[in-house]
């Protein structure tokens, strides 16, 4: 009886595969990112350090890169929120990155120059690039760290809300589109060794497309992503959008009423097709009317309903859900996300711990 050859080259690629498996495994459990939050604590996840101020060049991008600490202001001043009931993450690690970056492109941001690019703040490019890792990219570090440890909160509460994160534009091996770390990749990868989920829906309603989560688990079918974007702007990633699941295209100009309608259809028809574990929820206030670069026309109160919506979704099906707060380049996307939040919190969907929370 004879046997096939085997060929060295197949059996030295399933190796490698399986060495390169063991390696993030293990990076996954040694983490320190997740860590036990007291019960005292609402999963609402901010630090100080997620905002970002250096020489004013931050203002050379129309991202409101104070826009996290002003969301958390907006919520202690509403009285929806206790300051000393946020819990703030840790920073990602080298060896956090790692779980889905590459080294190389983890030293690529080394050198101003792509950071600058990543960011689209052309003039960092000239700064020491010490200064741009503490004032641009540990900024960010944080924000992943929060990303990361959401999944563990919404597995324990039912939802959690990093208020920041959602870098959607960035995959293991390249960034862009002012993201320079991939939050969502990362968050699930750890999900999936640390929380034992094995089935992640992405609704990712920033105004973009997120071309990086769809290229990091373009051959996943773990994960199920459905992105509700506009066509006309930017990433324009045509391989990407091979593989988005469920894909929800709108046009500049969409109103309010048609983009809630259509996000009712696609939230239908997600809950027919799949049956998450966890659900990530990539909430970009870009959508509204006036933002420069998401060229759509939703109202604050069509945000409001939306986020409303997707909430509903995860909490009818029971399904933990972390939101992201993703893009949104007008000065007033603070206060849309914060009333949202509000609104979640008065209609019961989650529990702040504030008047509001117990009507």
């Amino acid at each position: 009886m004879s046997t096939a050859p085997v060929n060295p080259a197949s059996v030295s690629s399933s190796t490698s595969a399986s060495d390169a498996e063991t390696l993030r495994r293990g990076r996954i459990l040694s983490s320190k990112l997740y860590f036990d939050v007291p019960l005292t604590k609402v999963p609402i996840i901010y630090s100080s350090s997620y905002d970002i101020a250096f020489l004013g060049m931050e203002k050379l991008h129309p991202f409101d890169s104070s826009k996290w600490g002003r969301i958390c202001q907006f919520l202690i001043l509403d009285g929806a929120l206790e300051k000393n009931h946020i819990v703030e993450p840790l920073e990602a690690s080298k060896d956090d990155l790692l779980v889905v970056h590459s080294e190389s492109y983890l030293n690529s941001l080394k050198t101003s120059l792509n950071v600058a690019v990543i960011i689209e703040v052309p003039p960092v490019a000239l700064l020491p690039n010490c200064l741009v890792q503490r004032k641009v990219l540990y900024p960010f570090r944080k924000q992943v760290g929060g990303t990361i440890l959401a999944a563990k909160l919404a597995k324990e509460r039912g939802w959690a809300i990093n208020v920041g994160g959602g870098f959607h534009h960035c995959s293991a091996g390249k960034g862009g589109g002012f993201c320079a770390y991939a939050d969502i990749s990362l968050c699930i990868h750890y999900a999936f060794i640390r929380l034992n989920i094995s089935r992640v829906m992405i609704i990712d309603l920033d105004a973009h497309q997120g071309n990086g989560h769809e290229m990091d688990f373009s051959n996943d079918r773990r994960v199920y992503i459905l992105d509700m974007y506009n066509p006309g702007i930017y990433p324009s990633d045509f391989e990407a959008r091979r593989y988005i699941d469920q894909k929800v295209e709108v046009v500049s100009g969409t109103t309010t009423n048609e983009y809630l309608t259509k996000l009712d259809e696609a939230l239908k028809v997600a809950g027919r097709m799949f049956d998450p574990e966890l659900v990530v929820y990539n909430a970009g206030t870009d959508i509204l009317d006036g933002d420069p670069l998401g060229r759509l026309k939703i109202s604050p109160e069509g945000v409001t309903s939306r986020d409303e919506k997707v909430f509903r979704f995860a909490r009818e099906k029971k399904i933990p859900l972390i939101m992201l707060t993703s893009g949104g380049y007008m000065k007033s996307s603070a206060k849309v996300i914060a009333d949202s939040i509000v609104n979640l919190s008065r209609k019961c969907l989650i529990d702040t711990g504030s008047s509001h929370s117990r009507g």
